[in-house]
């Protein structure tokens, strides 16, 4: 169990200004990032017909998203440390929200899967970027509930995206010519450009450009991040050489795999169990996501309260893939495939959560960066992964119960993976622990 120095008042007081300067708005910018990635899974529901998309079709356009994403996330985070993080963010928000609205005129697979690839590129780094970020400010003491909090806003996209993309798709459907799935990608496009002008004026880089805050609390901040626990690694190319950076991005990869399957495919998966309606299945599509935000906060709490973080990530892991699998012999029965699924997803978005604390507290400020970005890049390959095997393997199979078992499969690895990874890193801090030592005799 970790233990941190005690806070002085001013610390606080410091922090708690931080948090309600910062938190709320990334909480909203990644709110519509989160939306805006998974939006499509809703416009299946109408695009298959007017798009004329396959299963197959689909899953490749959904996860295609990754591929444009992954090789700018490193660049973008370093650019991000030298650049700062208001242009940077606001770049992000400006570009992508501008993709958004351009994926409401496509007019087949081709165009979409093309909008979807630039949609990625132009996201690159917001993630990483924001988890770096967040270190700048806040240290282990706090940083599991700030993850927490923040990661939240992924579930809470799906709570507020679910019935709001249904309703637009719904009641907008035929309005000026347009169908309902092409509104719903123009209003949610809007809100990121404004964010990303308002960014530059809403954010500092770093605690000593805050004109919001004292000079006594900057100094608080700052020497609060001094005093934490050593980091294992110090440099970027420390962190590019480093085994277990890569065995973290393999798990980060199976924790990826179950997210992004269930993002975008729950809107069919809840259709296919009985759910009705367009607008009855953004209703539903909104409790797993309600699970997930509990599920979020309350483990981020557990995590920090006993410090354990790899524990906390990997367990629910395997209860996720437990629920998956399940899940595959409740048809016929809509209150337990919802009830499975709810816990799945609850399960899944609360390791995703937790997992972030592991790869901030193991670097230093330099290798941060470059390491969280690397992590996120290889992880998020998942995304395009699991979408678009699922797709292929529903197109052949017309079901979604084999490719939720081999989800689930990869999951529980993650959550093996996880497991064994917190022998190593004991092993790891054990030895720096002796190294210090020895280096002060």
């Amino acid at each position: 169990m970790a233990t941190y120095p005690q806070e002085s008042t001013v610390e606080e007081r410091a922090y708690r200004k931080a948090f309600y300067r910062i938190i709320p708005f990334l909480f909203i910018c990644y709110v519509f990032a989160y939306m805006d990635r998974i939006n499509i899974g809703f416009a299946k529901l109408q695009m298959s017909q007017t798009l004329g998309l396959s299963d197959a079709a689909f899953g490749l356009a959904a996860g295609i998203f990754f591929i444009g994403y992954v090789p700018f996330e490193v660049p973008s985070n370093l650019l991000l440390a030298r650049v700062g993080a208001r242009r940077t963010f606001g770049r992000i928000l400006v570009l992508w929200g501008l993709a958004t609205i351009g994926t409401a005129f496509v007019q087949g697979a081709g165009t979409l899967q093309t909008m979807r690839f630039f949609l990625g590129i132009f996201e690159a780094g917001l993630a990483p970027g924001i988890l770096f970020y967040l270190t700048l400010w806040f240290g282990p003491r706090r940083l599991g509930r700030v993850l927490a909090v923040f990661m939240s806003s992924a579930a809470l996209a799906g709570i507020i995206g679910s019935p709001l993309s249904t309703f637009i798709m719904t009641r907008m459907d035929g309005s000026a010519g347009l169908f309902g799935w092409q509104w719903m990608f123009v209003i949610e496009g809007i809100p990121p450009v404004l964010l990303g002008l308002a960014a530059y004026a809403t954010l500092a880089d770093r605690p000593n450009d805050a004109h919001w805050l004292t000079s006594e609390e900057k100094s608080a901040i700052v020497g609060s991040l001094d005093t934490v626990a050593s980091p294992t690694v110090h440099t970027t190319i420390s962190a590019f050489r480093d085994p277990i950076v890569y065995a973290m991005s393999l798990c980060y990869f199976g924790i990826i795999c179950g997210l992004y399957a269930i993002a975008f495919w729950l809107p069919t998966a809840i259709a296919a169990a009985g759910a009705g309606t367009t607008q009855s299945i953004g209703w539903f599509g909104a409790i797993p996501y309600i699970v997930a935000v509990v599920f979020m906060y309350s483990l981020g709490r557990l995590s920090d309260t006993y410090g354990e973080r790899i524990y906390v990530s990997a367990v629910p892991a395997m209860l996720a893939a437990a629920f998956l699998a399940l899940s595959v012999w409740s048809h016929g029965n809509f209150t337990l495939s919802m009830i499975l699924i709810s816990l799945a997803t609850g399960c899944i978005y609360g390791s995703y959560g937790v997992f972030w604390t592991i790869p901030s507290e193991y670097f230093g400020s330099k290798a941060a960066p470059g390491g969280l970005a690397l992590i996120n890049t290889i992880g998020l390959l998942g995304g395009f992964a699991s979408p678009a095997c699922i797709g292929w393997v529903k197109s052949r199979t017309h079901s979604l119960d084999a490719p939720l078992l081999l989800l689930a499969g990869v999951i529980l690895l993650s959550s093996f993976g996880l497991l064994a990874l917190r022998i190593r890193l004991r092993k790891s801090e054990a030895f720096h622990q002796t190294t210090v030592r020895l280096e002060s005799q």
